[in-house]
């Protein structure tokens, strides 16, 4: 029984991290007119997710968490990114 228990409860929490890695997965979608060097980063940083995902598979996610913890930060990153073409848009919209 405690068996089954932790075998579910394994489970349960790699599905709900799966959901939640997806719901972060970066995208392109800085404006390349505006900010064609943050959007160009933001190309890197997908590409860079999807090699990570790759090399997860690869190697049954047996990287000690590394990895992973490098696609959190690549995800961070992004983040910043979009906030800094944000910033700049309001900065150029204030401006106005």
């Amino acid at each position: 029984m405690i068996r089954k228990t932790a075998t579910f409860c394994a489970l349960l929490s790699g599905v709900l991290f799966s959901v939640i890695t997806l719901a972060q997965t970066p995208v392109v979608d800085i404006d390349a007119q505006n900010h064609p060097n943050l959007a160009e980063a933001q190309r890197h940083i997908v590409e860079a997710t999807q090699s990570i995902a790759k090399a997860q598979q690869v190697n049954k996610e047996d990287m000690q968490g590394h990895a992973e913890k490098a696609r959190q930060l690549l995800v961070q990153a992004n983040q910043e990114l979009k906030a800094a073409a944000a910033a700049s848009n309001a900065a150029a919209n204030h401006k106005k």
